[in-house]
């Protein structure tokens, strides 16, 4: 069982997958959130970016390695939330540009 035992700590935005309603299951414990995910591991494909929000115009974060790991968090719209590899930054990618993993 967990226990509040003081003030949640705020993750820094884009370095930890956590955000207001959700987190990445391995952050249970430490960030209090409503939901908790496993992730859902997709491959990144050619050309894909990692955007700050789930926009078209939204700010690019960085380019995304073709064939790299997209763990994926949550889907809404055409956009998946989620964290490049186990610890890389942490943002959105456009549904079209990953693809299931063989």
């Amino acid at each position: 069982m967990l226990a509040m035992t003081g003030p949640s700590v705020r993750a820094d935005p884009g370095c930890l997958p956590v955000r207001g309603d959700l987190a990445h299951i391995k952050l249970a414990g430490l960030y209090f959130v409503p939901h908790y995910a496993a992730p859902m591991p997709r491959k990144v494909i050619a050309n894909a970016v990692l955007r700050a929000t789930g926009r078209a115009d939204g700010e690019v974060v960085m380019d995304l390695p073709s064939a790299a790991t997209f763990n994926v968090l949550d889907i809404s719209g055409k956009w998946a939330w989620g964290q490049l590899g186990e610890d890389g930054p942490v943002g959105y990618v456009a549904l079209g540009q990953l693809e299931a993993q063989a």
